[in-house]
């Protein structure tokens, strides 16, 4: 699958047996991004979870992909929640961009897709925002974790999804309510 990896070793052997002759700039030169992406995507694809399954477009740029995410618990059980993520230039001292494709009401999605989610800010108050030492993986399990363990009332993006979640919430807790 990563057809990167496969040239990045091409160009090790061709930087090894280079004589005076110049090579063309997109055999000689790899973006220390890509090489990282290298790694990242093994590792991704190794460690991924049983609800995530990633697509690539085009394999040989591992910088753009989809993510789909299917929760098998929770509000969002069934559902299929797609996931666009672009690596940018100066990755890994920036986050990824990533927006959500499916129209969602979720507290930390906005309905045009925006995400909140701390390790995608460049800078953050909590201190839980983007580093260099984070990867895809992180991110991947961050927007899965969304679905889960990571719903944020306190703090929501989209204010009314999270009104009405606890709305519904106390409404069911308390059927006398009702």
């Amino acid at each position: 699958m990563l057809t990167l990896a496969n040239k990045l070793k091409r160009d090790s052997g061709v930087r090894g047996s280079r004589t005076s002759s110049a090579a063309p700039d997109s055999v000689r030169r790899v973006s220390i991004r890509d090489r990282l992406l290298v790694k990242e995507v093994a590792e991704l694809e190794a460690n991924l979870p049983c609800t995530c399954k990633l697509n690539f477009p085009d394999p040989n740029m591992l910088h753009y992909f989809q993510l789909t995410v299917s929760p098998d618990e929770s509000y969002y059980q069934g559902g299929k929640f797609q996931f666009e993520v672009e690596v940018p230039d100066a990755y890994n001292m920036v986050p990824p961009k990533v927006k959500c494709l499916t129209r969602i009401w979720h507290p930390n999605i906005t309905e045009t897709g925006e995400i909140c989610l701390s390790l995608l800010r460049e800078h953050s108050i909590d201190g839980t925002g983007w580093a260099p030492t984070r990867t895809l993986k992180d991110v991947v399990w961050g927007l899965n974790s969304l679905f889960t363990d990571l719903l944020n009332f306190d703090d929501p993006l989209n204010i009314e999804a999270a009104e009405h979640h606890l709305r519904d919430k106390v409404k069911n807790s308390f059927p006398y309510l009702s």
